[in-house]
């Protein structure tokens, strides 16, 4: 109510409610409002009207009307005020002309609980660190995490203190609104009792190659040789989740599982994603098939069918297991994985070349994942994970089913895709690589351009660190109903299908494909899904960071190798030891970008994970 009486007020409105002349009344006598000569209503300039928005590193007033009137506050100026309140400003005099102001009151706030820790015997909110004045905070012993009201600052839970790791979790779940994932109170009925006529793949020897630890396994191949036909079997969801159920509705709100180290926090009940829906080794499984076949003299897909099967899963592998089989090293085997390496060898020299082909259109980028291994909820080693060869057999398979499948949806579906960088970052880029002493040159289009800088970047020695400048300079890969092709990979077409026991895209993709029907509010379900998977990833890069914080909290005074990833804000990145920890260099003298120096950890917030060091000149 308020905020539509100030928006009338400050657009000249002229006509009132008698309720709104009222609330204006009060405010007359206070000199916040005042009347012109016109007999029209005004804000007294010594104030300002607004919505508080608090983003991660600055506070901001946003204008009721006008974007060019936003006033950028310190967080020492909120005065008790959060995000989205509506709150009175008052302007202060700033020599140096730049608009300033504090925050004089809330005018309507609404009522929320806010995640807080105790330092130095005041509230600080854990997501900004803002400071929250109130003698209620003298009850608590520092460090402890609590909610509490955001208006009355009385307690709703105490959650814990932060010196104790497995308060992690639930800080990070909290601060990116995934609690809910612990309240799985909906009705599974998974029975494989389907009526209609599958087909029966059981006797063909298909195989599952997943990483070591994988409790879902979305996906299984079969390759007939002789035929060079191609199968990708994909669990079929679809049949155990039914649209518009409260199974369905709750996956479509999660969107994807969350993958943290040691622990998934799965999209599907375990039920179905560890159990009915997995493609376990030796159990019969309904699965959605494609059965491609392929033109290995052109490299593509001949002819595409698409049908739902039953498989049953001969084997599952881990990623090292089929790497040292593609080395050559089958070390003892079974006659059934005799029979499975003899069609997965030919199938990799395959997809070498389907992946050559490729990288003709698309990119391959010199990526690595960095897999901590927590042990009573703390670092105890990290892996650093490459791409390796049993990775790209099934990366390949996969496209090629991602591909098919979009092809068959036409022109209105769920699509990824990945839209070309516009000019602007490009040019930026070829600036940015020839200041690290890369000799690069903008070329006829984005695609030769990034080609050239990564042929320059490999004769110069810095082949990964100019990947990382690359990617950077991407779009953001999202889903989209449109068809707008994916240039990353270099397809014209492309959609997730193989893996909806993670990924709801893939789940409302098998629906289209099956009913031949596009739910009507796919833009819909398309945005929720490209946001919840942006915010899944900052909600996993936020756990990771507050245990890199616990490691170096107890590695006070470690040397530490590390290569500077933003020059801007002088921070850097641990290359060894432990790879992945980000560092603030405290004595910083404007080193360039990926510069490697030696520095040691000086102090540690576990609150704001910030990691303090020191360069060791």
């Amino acid at each position: 109510m308020l905020k539509e009486l100030f928006t009338k007020i400050q657009t000249n409105c002229t006509e009132y409610s008698k309720e709104e002349l009222e609330k204006i009344n009060r405010f007359l006598k206070d000199d916040i409002i005042i009347i012109n000569e016109n007999k029209n209503f005004e804000i007294n300039s010594k104030y300002k009207v607004a919505i508080v928005n608090v983003g991660k590193n600055v506070v901001i007033l946003e204008d009721l009307v006008s974007e060019l009137k936003n006033i950028k506050i310190e967080f020492d100026d909120l005065n008790g005020a959060y995000n989205g309140d509506l709150v009175l400003a008052r302007r202060v005099f700033n020599p140096r002309s730049k608009t300033k102001a504090k925050i004089v009151k809330v005018l309507d706030g609404k009522k929320a609980e806010i995640l807080v820790y105790i330092k130095d015997k005041a509230f600080h909110t854990l997501k900004e660190n803002i400071k929250l004045e109130n003698t209620n905070a003298l009850k608590y012993q520092e460090n402890d995490v609590l909610i509490i009201n955001n208006k009355t600052f009385d307690l709703v839970k105490n959650v814990g203190n932060l010196n104790d790791s497995k308060i992690d979790e639930f800080i990070s779940l909290h601060l990116y609104g995934e609690l809910y994932r612990f309240e799985e109170n909906v009705l599974v009925e998974a029975n494989m009792d389907d009526e209609k006529q599958r087909v029966d793949l059981r006797d063909l020897p298909f195989c599952t190659i997943d990483p070591n630890s994988a409790k879902d396994h979305d996906d299984a191949i079969y390759f007939d040789k002789n035929e060079s036909v191609l199968y990708v079997a994909i669990a079929d969801v679809s049949y155990f989740v039914k649209e518009g159920t409260p199974l369905d509705i709750l996956a479509f709100k999660k969107s994807a599982s969350v993958y943290l180290p040691s622990k998934v926090l799965p999209m599907l009940p375990p039920i179905l994603s560890e159990e009915m829906c997995s493609l376990k080794e030796g159990v019969d499984r309904y699965s959605y098939v494609f059965k491609l076949y392929l033109d290995l003299e052109n490299l593509s897909v001949k002819k595409a069918e698409l049908f739902e099967a039953i498989i049953n899963s001969h084997k599952n592998f881990s990623y090292g297991r089929i790497d040292r089989v593609i080395e050559g090293h089958l070390d003892q085997y079974s006659k059934i994985e005799k029979e499975i390496f003899d069609y997965l060898i030919p199938l990799y020299e395959i997809t070498k070349k389907f992946r050559k082909k490729r990288l003709l259109k698309g990119y391959d980028f010199r990526t690595s994942e960095n897999r901590l291994k927590l042990k009573n909820f703390e670092i105890e080693s990290i892996e650093v994970e490459h791409s390796t060869a049993s990775h790209q057999l099934i990366e390949e398979c996969m496209l090629l089913a991602n591909i098919e499948a979009a092809k068959k949806v036409g022109g209105l579906g769920i699509f990824r895709i990945h839209e070309e960088p516009p000019f602007k970052a490009i040019s930026k880029l070829v600036d940015d690589v020839n200041i690290l002493g890369v000799n690069a040159k903008l070329q006829s289009d984005v695609h030769e351009t990034i080609m050239h800088i990564q042929q320059k970047a490999k004769q110069a020695m810095l082949g990964a660190e100019i990947d990382e400048l690359i990617i950077q300079a991407q779009t953001q890969a999202k889903y989209s109903s449109k068809n707008l092709g994916h240039f990353g990979l270099g397809f014209s077409s492309y959609s997730h299908f193989t893996s909806p026991i993670r990924r709801y895209s893939d789940l409302v993709l098998h629906r289209i494909l099956k009913t031949k029907q596009v739910p009507k509010n796919i833009d819909e379900i398309c945005e929720h899904i490209s946001l919840t998977e942006r915010k899944i990833d900052q909600l996993v890069w936020d756990f990771e960071d507050r245990k890199y914080a616990r490691w170096a909290l107890k590695n006070i005074d470690e040397e530490l190798k590390v290569k500077i990833v933003d020059a801007e804000k002088a921070k850097a990145m641990c290359y060894e030891k432990i790879v992945g920890m980000k560092v603030v260099l405290e004595n910083y003298k404007g080193q360039k970008l990926f510069t490697k120096l030696r520095v040691k950890i000086k102090s540690v917030d576990i609150a704001t994970k910030i990691i303090v060091a020191t360069i060791k000149y």
